[in-house]
């Protein structure tokens, strides 16, 4: 039984990997009713949480959860003192807390962005995170620690990826990156404020030098009259001796 529960979790561990972005160490958000279930059942949190989940992980939870502790009494003082113990993130009801399931379900927002994993065994907050796709749930069933399998919410979120109609979390954090890189994502006024300095480079040595002068053009040589003078008199020589020619053979004949 141990052996199959193993392996259920490390295949939506990997689910949660793979489709929501989630990496070691994982951020446990722990709520005083887990920690009443695992004093009720001798488990030992801090030991057994970081081998069922096959990695290292982050115990944490809110002012919110430890001050509903400290007014329900001596009822849960032993809980109260496993809460304690574990590192206490900052949520938006420091000046006036709220119940531990209102602050829990807070700090999943909508999307889930800081990857908590959510250890509780309060119904209103079960009831509440399987509303928000990729939230994975921890609770204590049989004296075990057992990660529950994926909402619906969060098989249908990733169906929906698949088909192009929603981006993922990773992809989302990609295209804000980019748009960091290229400015995009700034507003007109930082974009004007920030010029780029031109660098100041030597001039051309080309552009330097002295422009030629260009030349005037001479004119196309004329054809000297003693040139067509001799041209013609050749014509003419050729004339007479063709007419010397037809005039010697009449005068023989005669």
């Amino acid at each position: 039984m141990k052996i199959k529960r193993q392996k259920q979790a490390k295949k939506t561990i990997s689910f949660y990997k793979y489709n929501f972005g989630f990496r070691e160490p994982f951020q446990i958000l722990i709520d005083g009713t887990f920690c009443q279930a695992a004093l009720k059942n001798k488990i030992q949190i801090k030991e057994q949480m970081p081998k069922y989940l096959m990695g290292e992980v982050q115990l944490c939870t809110t002012s919110c959860a430890l001050k509903e502790l400290e007014t329900l009494g001596k009822q849960l003082y032993g809980a109260k003192i496993i809460l304690q113990r574990f590192q206490v993130r900052k949520c938006p009801h420091f000046k006036e807390p709220v119940s531990a399931s209102e602050c829990l379900l807070s700090m999943l927002e909508e999307t889930n962005p800081h990857h908590y994993f959510v250890a509780t065994q309060d119904h209103t907050v079960t009831t509440g995170l399987k509303k928000i796709p990729g939230v994975p749930l921890l609770y204590i069933i049989l004296n075990t620690i057992v990660l529950d399998k994926p909402s619906q919410a969060s098989l249908d979120h990733v169906q929906a990826v698949q088909l192009g109609e929603l981006v993922s979390p990773a992809q989302q954090q990609s295209i804000q990156t980019l748009k960091e890189e290229q400015g995009i994502g700034q507003k007109d006024g930082e974009r004007r404020g920030k010029k780029r300095k031109r660098k100041q480079s030597n001039p051309n040595p080309l552009s330097c030098l002295k422009k030629k002068k260009k030349g005037v053009p001479t004119p196309p040589l004329k054809k000297t009259e003693q040139e067509g003078k001799r041209k013609r008199s050749r014509h003419k020589k050729r004339k007479v001796e063709a007419g010397d020619g037809t005039a010697a053979p009449a005068a023989a004949n005669t």
